[in-house]
């Protein structure tokens, strides 16, 4: 039996990786979760869950007998971030500075965090791979800062780490909440409900989609793989689309002929996203879920929460 600890296990990785830590058997998950981003109602049944702040001291006992971290909580979306740059550091480099001396208190094997693809928003090659850094905006300086400490905490400490910078992860329990919804997510609901979704931009923005399942397979493989400790990998499909091609099919899927809004661009956003997935694939990681079935999937799960009057 392995000993788990997710934080933002009440958001959407946290809670699937959860959901497929319980449904595999053979862990006992810890959850933490403050819940002002996730939503109690995600967190499996089967998971411990302790409504705390990652900021917080009170953390720092229920990492006793812990194998496995899984550092998720954040403040991730962008143009919130933008907003509140001080938040965004306190939540984002502080809350992970603490988990990282939580997990030095009581010697945990290894602590598996998330930084970002926004790690390279400025860069000018694609697909970009994990040595091409050129963070621009506030959220992404705030992930840039946690791969220091991490270092640091392995240099000083002997406190190991795996650092994965996801691209666009999309699936069931995806966060729909946030002030500016994930594409995905925005797309379905107005969809769904017969309303004009708002696209910022042009569409022609290019994003790399991966479906949350497939990530999952990766962060099992870095429990089990002492060839991703200390290591940085993207987490992609390796396939990027324009966000007017996702609108097409979202809207194929939910079967309606409604066009979308175009707003002004939002700020701190690039352009383009495209993950060299190489070095995960060196391991024997590859993506397997189809575009078009992960939305579909998508689609059925968005349908059935606002049938129960969720969304």
């Amino acid at each position: 039996m392995k000993n788990v600890l997710i934080t933002g296990v009440a958001g959407f990785v946290g809670s699937n990786l959860a959901n497929s830590l319980i449904k595999k058997g053979g862990y006992r998950v810890v959850g933490i979760d403050n819940l002002s981003y996730g939503v109690r109602e995600q967190i499996p049944e089967g998971v411990e869950f302790l409504n705390l702040d990652i900021r917080s001291k009170d953390i720092y006992p229920h990492f006793e007998n812990i194998d496995y971290v899984f550092h998720f909580a954040a403040k991730n979306c962008i143009s919130d971030c933008q907003k509140d740059p001080l938040e965004t550091s306190d939540i984002n480099i502080t809350g992970t500075i603490n988990i990282f001396e939580a997990a030095k208190i009581h010697h945990v094997k290894k602590v598996i965090y998330a930084e970002s693809s926004a790690l390279y928003e400025g860069s000018k090659n694609f697909p970009t791979s994990e040595n091409d850094e050129h963070p621009e905006s506030f959220y992404a300086l705030s992930k840039y800062a946690s791969m220091f400490f991490a270092d640091a905490y392995d240099k000083f400490y002997g406190v190991k780490s795996t650092a994965l910078r996801y691209f666009n992860v999309y699936g069931p329990r995806q966060d729909y909440r946030r002030s500016i919804p994930p594409l995905f997510s925005a797309l379905i609901i107005n969809l769904l409900k017969g309303k004009q979704p708002t696209i910022y931009g042009d569409g022609t923005k290019r994003r790399d989609f991966i479906y949350v399942d497939d990530i999952n397979e990766f962060h099992i493989l870095c429990m089990e793989d002492d060839r991703t400790t200390g290591e940085v990998f993207n987490l992609g499909s390796g396939v990027n689309h324009s966000v007017n091609d996702i609108f097409e099919v979202v809207a194929n899927l939910v079967g309606t002929d409604i066009k979308p809004n175009y707003q002004n661009d939002l700020p701190g956003e690039a352009f383009q996203n495209l993950a060299n997935i190489s070095k995960a694939q060196s391991l024997g990681w590859n993506p397997t879920t189809d575009l078009k079935h992960g939305m579909k999937e998508s689609v059925d799960y968005i349908r059935k929460e606002i049938e129960a009057g969720r969304v």
